[in-house]
């Protein structure tokens, strides 16, 4: 019986182009710009220190860019990393230079779902701030009001079932009426070995014969059933 369900936004409810060649690519071309003018941020001294930790040493202001420039290019899941980009795309939304891609499949199931009474959750490495943003300026309108909650690497790694365990207290149902949508195997493993029910996006890519968990081309070949709550 599931009760909440629980999903990835990259490859899953987004395109994988849309975040590589259009918001990394948005972040990496602005954050030099978006540091020196925003330098004195209280929030942006934070990160910036918070890269101070993940590095070791004190960065100047110069070095910070350079190292996350070098993150962003290395495609690093680092925490403080993912909030700025989180702040810099909020410029690009808030400019119209961006507006958040959804799979239209993603957006109609997502709004069926709500409306039958699940709860819908957002887990992904990008910052709560970013998803936010994203669902917040689709080409559909604002979709935030779908979510009961979002989740990010401060909760833990992707692949860490212990991530699963603590999104599970979180929501404060049993795991096994939780369902997480993801690209990732890695992702779905860790999910299950915490208890949570796991469906495989595939998309475009081929199905896994041997691998433990459903696999789907789309949301609408999902089917949760009418006795699923």
């Amino acid at each position: 019986m599931i009760r909440a369900i629980i999903t990835d936004i990259e490859g899953t409810t987004s395109s994988l182009s849309f975040v590589k060649d259009c918001l990394f690519p948005y972040a990496r071309a602005h954050i030099s710009e978006f540091l020196r003018e925003n330098v004195t941020n209280e929030i942006v001294q934070k990160l910036l220190a918070d890269v101070n930790v993940e590095v070791g040493v004190e960065l100047e202001l110069e070095q910070a860019i350079t190292q996350l420039i070098q993150w962003i290019d290395d495609d690093q899941k680092i925490t403080p990393l993912k909030s700025l980009q989180g702040l810099i795309w909020k410029v690009g939304y808030e400019r119209g230079e961006l507006i958040g891609h959804l799979y239209a499949d993603a957006i109609r199931n997502l709004q069926d779902w709500k409306a039958q009474g699940f709860d819908l959750y957002v887990y992904s490495s990008g910052s709560v701030y970013a998803q936010k943003l994203l669902f917040a300026h689709t080409e559909v309108g604002d979709l935030t009001s779908l979510f009961s909650g979002y989740f990010d690497t401060h909760i833990g790694n992707k692949q860490d079932s212990s991530s699963y365990e603590n999104i599970v207290a979180h929501i404060g149902l049993p795991a096994e009426q939780l369902l997480f949508l993801s690209d990732i195997e890695g992702e779905l493993d860790a999910a299950q070995t915490a208890g949570l029910q796991t469906i495989w996006l595939i998309r475009d890519d081929m199905p896994q014969t041997e691998a433990s968990h459903w696999q789907v081309r789309d949301f609408d070949a999902i089917e949760l059933g009418s006795d699923s709550q």
